[in-house]
């Protein structure tokens, strides 16, 4: 919006051009999105707890979290709120993929309200039923995967479509999986698929302590980012061995707002959490970063970065087959920061040490851009 209006004043001032450096929007969105959400953030804690929308501890987490029952939750709409504000404000609106990324975030964040509202309205942790989940998150993800297909298939040139097709393997220059191969774009949707829905479910397992989810997602967010503007020039596209993929410049503008918003919440999510983002910020949030992934063609560095999203669902993966395969826990508790409490760790020992093996994992997968 800002951008446009911007775009008509330069007829008139040839200053406001400068609003139209990606580099400067990003900027901008960043601190939109924190203004915003380090505003309202007080208001909204205090709407939720009038609400009583407090957090329901299962009686299955360990003993230290029974302090954290009534903690307002559901504060992931103030992160969706501040995104979605900024993105408008920033973003060129006339990008087809600045609209995907806000579809998938907003229907990935309104199965989330639903399940975190019977939570806290009916006292039952089950939440929403599995199957109206699964069928929302897949309408989604699907659409995701159509949308970005029938995009990629419009190119006038096939290199073009196969760099938004086809799947990258970092480490190795050119080398790459030939999604556009398999006909309809069968493969490439439902890897897709696979993506959003996994890194949605991967990233509301970590949601588990305070601030463990909401620091490794800014991060992740920052070196999508990275990858966005790179893939989205040709020059550093051709120079780096990456695909270019015309548009997706835009989505760093989107990541800065998942930045500023993201760092905006933790100040509130910090242990002691004042709010806790609930399913609502945390479904949403991480079905953002495996769209973004699929666009900039970086699926396997995504899960490089947000190594500690992987442990955590494979960590629950692990325990439900070894308990009904043999009968026996592989860990103590899972996910994985459970496990690691039911250990002795003290809470804010955990989360910092996820930070810091998320930290070393967005900067190898960054490294892959020259080690090729």
């Amino acid at each position: 919006m800002l951008l446009w209006l911007f775009e008509q004043l330069a007829g008139y001032n040839s200053s406001f051009q400068v609003v139209r450096y990606l580099t400067l929007r990003s900027l901008l969105s960043v601190l939109t999105s924190l203004t915003i959400g380090l505003a309202l953030g007080p208001y909204m804690i205090r709407k939720l707890q009038a609400l009583k929308y407090g957090q329901a501890v299962s009686s299955y987490a360990p003993e230290n979290h029974a302090k954290k029952m009534g903690t307002p939750t559901m504060g992931g709409i103030l992160i969706l709120l501040s995104i979605g504000i900024s993105t408008l404000l920033w973003a060129d609106l006339s990008n087809p993929y600045v609209w995907i990324v806000l579809g998938v975030m907003v229907v990935f964040g309104a199965v989330g309200w639903a399940d975190d509202w019977i939570k806290v309205r009916y006292k039952d942790n089950a939440g929403l039923p599995a199957r109206k989940k699964f069928f929302w998150t897949s309408v989604a993800s699907i659409g995701a995967g159509i949308a970005l297909y029938v995009i990629a298939k419009q190119q006038a040139s096939p290199i073009h479509t196969a760099n938004m097709l086809d799947l990258l393997i970092p480490f190795f220059k050119n080398l790459s999986i030939p999604l556009s191969a398999v006909p309809f774009g069968l493969a490439f949707i439902f890897f897709t698929y696979l993506v959003i829905n996994g890194s949605s479910n991967a990233v509301n397992l970590t949601d588990g302590l305070d601030g463990l989810a909401i620091m490794p997602i800014v991060m992740v967010a920052a070196g999508l980012g990275v990858f966005a503007y790179l893939s989205g020039d040709i020059r550093f596209a051709n120079y780096l061995h990456i695909s270019y993929v015309k548009y997706t410049s835009e989505l760093v503008v989107i990541c800065s707002a998942m930045v500023g918003a993201g760092l905006a919440f933790l100040w509130y999510n910090a242990h002691p959490a004042q709010v806790f983002m609930g399913d609502v910020g945390a479904l949403a949030l991480g079905a953002m970063l495996g769209t973004i992934a699929v666009m900039v063609r970086q699926e396997i560095v995504f899960a490089i970065m947000g190594g500690v999203f992987v442990m955590e669902a494979v960590s629950v993966f692990l325990q439900i087959g070894s308990l009904r395969m043999r009968n026996k826990r592989v860990f103590l508790m899972a996910p994985l920061h459970h496990h690691y409490e039911k250990q002795g760790w003290k809470e804010t020992q955990v989360v910092i040490r996820f930070w810091i093996i998320t930290i070393i994992l967005v900067v190898v997968g960054l490294m892959t851009l020259k080690l090729r």
